[in-house]
C-alpha cells in the first residue's frame, strides 16, 4: 500500500513538473506570436543599398555548393568574398583561405570569420554573412539596424523526413517576429544575417563557441542597446540530406546554446533553459496526456490537468500549422503535414535530446548537396532556377499558383 502511494505520488509529481515546464515554454511562444509579435512588419524599407553591403560566404572547401550561392547574389553588392579553409575556384567572388598558422580564441567557423574580420578589407557599412548553401532571395538592401536577421526556408534535398522536420521548425521560428521587442534575441541564424561593421569590430568573433551566430548576437545585446531587425525574405538554405546529418546538426545547436547560456542575464536564463528542455523532450507530452488518463482514482483536479496536457499537445500541431503557412503549402496538403506532426516532433527532438544528454564542444559542418541535385529532386525547379535572381536576388519559381503545390518537393 505504501509502495502504491509512493509510486502514485512520484507519477503525479513527474506529470505536473513536465506539464509546467512545457506550459511555461508554450505560454512564452504564444505571448511572442500573438502579443509581442502583433503588428510586426518585415522592415521599414531599405535605408542602405546593395553597394553598402559586402557579402562573405563561409565554407570549408565545397566549391560547387558555394558557386550556386554566389551565382544568386545580386551583382550590385560591394563585393563577394568567400572565406574558405582550402583553396577553391569560384567565379564571381574573391576567395580567401584562412592560414593554418592563424591562431585565436575562436575555433572552427568562428576562427574563420575572425580571420576575415581582421584581414579582408571592407569600407562599407555592413557585412552580410551567408553559409555555403544560402541562396538569397529578394535582397534589395538593408534596414537601418545594428543586426539584420533574414528568415530561412530550407529546401528539400532528398530526405523527406528531414524536410518535414524543417517545416515544423520554421513554424516554431515564427516567434522571431517578437525578437525586436526583446533585449536579447533568443537565437540567430548564421546562414543569413548582416551586421554593422562598427559593431562587429568592437565585439569581434574571438571567443570559443560552436554556435558563433547566437553567441555574437547575445554578446552584442549585452554590450549595446542592440537595434535588431528581422527581414522575412525567406533565404533558401538546404534541409539536411539525411536524418543522421539532421541529428548531428541539432545536437550541435543544443550543445552551443547550453554552453553559452551564461551570457544571458539571469532573467533570460530560465526562459532559455526551459525552451531547451522542452525541445529535447517534446515527445514526452503525448505520454503525459496518456499518463494523466491512466492514474487511478482521478478526480476533477487530475481531469483538468489532463485537459491542460491535451492543450499543450495541440500547440505542437499549431507549430506545424505555422510551418505549412510559412512554406506556402497548398491548403489541401495541410492535413497531411498535420497528421505527420508527431513524427516531426519526435525526430526534431532526438538530436536536441542528444545534445542535452551528451553535449559536444567541436563544430561539425552539416553535409550539403550540389545545386544540380536540388534542382533534380524538386519537381518545381528547372536547371538554373537557383541561380536566376533577375538582378535582385529573387529565386524564380515555375508555378502559377500562389502556393507551393508539392508535398515534399519545394
Amino acid at each position: 500500500m505504501v509502495l502504491d502511494t509512493t509510486l502514485l505520488f512520484a507519477t503525479v509529481t513527474l506529470l505536473v513538473w513536465v506539464a509546467l515546464v512545457y506550459g511555461c515554454s508554450a505560454l512564452w511562444w504564444l505571448l511572442e506570436v500573438f502579443v509581442m509579435g502583433y503588428g510586426w512588419e518585415s522592415s521599414d524599407g531599405d535605408a542602405w543599398d546593395l553597394p553598402d553591403i559586402q557579402v562573405r560566404v563561409l565554407t570549408v572547401d565545397a566549391a560547387g555548393v558555394v558557386q550556386g550561392t554566389v551565382n544568386a547574389i545580386p551583382d550590385a553588392v560591394a563585393s563577394v568574398e568567400v572565406i574558405a579553409e582550402r583553396d577553391i575556384d569560384v567565379d564571381g567572388a574573391s576567395v580567401h583561405v584562412v592560414p593554418e598558422s592563424f591562431e585565436c580564441e575562436a575555433t572552427n567557423k568562428g576562427r574563420a570569420v575572425e580571420w576575415a574580420r581582421r584581414n579582408v578589407p571592407s569600407d562599407v557599412e555592413y557585412v552580410l554573412y551567408l553559409d555555403e548553401d544560402t541562396i538569397v532571395t529578394d535582397l534589395t538592401g538593408l534596414p537601418d539596424a545594428d543586426f539584420v536577421q533574414f528568415s530561412e526556408k530550407p529546401i528539400y534535398t532528398g530526405s523527406r523526413l528531414a524536410y518535414l522536420c524543417e517545416v515544423f521548425r520554421v513554424g516554431y521560428q515564427y516567434e522571431q517576429r517578437a525578437f525586436h521587442r526583446l533585449s536579447y534575441p533568443l537565437y540567430a541564424w548564421g546562414g543569413g544575417f548582416a551586421i554593422r561593421q562598427s559593431v562587429e569590430n568592437e565585439l569581434t568573433w574571438d571567443v570559443a563557441t560552436i554556435t558563433e551566430d547566437t553567441n555574437l548576437v547575445w554578446r552584442a545585446a549585452d554590450r549595446f542597446d542592440l537595434d535588431y531587425r528581422l527581414v522575412d525574405a525567406r533565404f533558401r538554405n538546404q534541409a539536411p540530406p539525411s536524418l543522421r546529418a539532421m541529428f548531428k546538426q541539432r545536437r550541435r545547436w543544443m550543445s552551443g546554446t547550453l554552453t553559452d547560456n551564461h551570457i544571458l542575464p539571469l532573467g533570460y536564463q530560465p526562459i532559455a533553459f526551459t525552451r531547451a528542455v522542452t525541445w529535447g523532450f517534446s515527445p514526452v507530452i503525448p505520454l503525459v496526456v496518456v499518463g494523466a488518463g491512466l492514474v487511478p482514482g482521478a478526480g476533477v483536479g487530475l481531469r483538468l490537468f489532463e485537459l491542460f496536457s491535451t492543450a499543450l499537445l495541440g500547440i505542437l500541431f499549431l507549430y506545424m500549422t505555422y510551418g505549412v503557412v510559412g512554406y506556402r503549402k497548398h491548403p489541401l496538403l495541410w492535413p497531411v503535414f498535420l497528421l505527420l506532426t508527431p513524427v516531426a516532433v519526435v525526430l526534431h527532438a532526438l538530436g536536441a535530446a542528444w545534445g542535452l544528454l551528451s553535449p559536444i564542444a567541436e563544430f561539425e559542418v552539416t553535409e550539403k548537396v550540389l545545386p544540380e541535385t536540388i534542382e533534380a529532386v524538386n519537381d518545381g525547379l528547372e536547371d538554373g532556377d537557383l541561380a536566376d535572381h533577375e538582378g535582385t536576388g529573387r529565386l524564380v519559381r515555375n508555378s502559377s499558383s500562389a502556393y507551393d503545390s508539392y508535398l515534399f518537393d519545394d
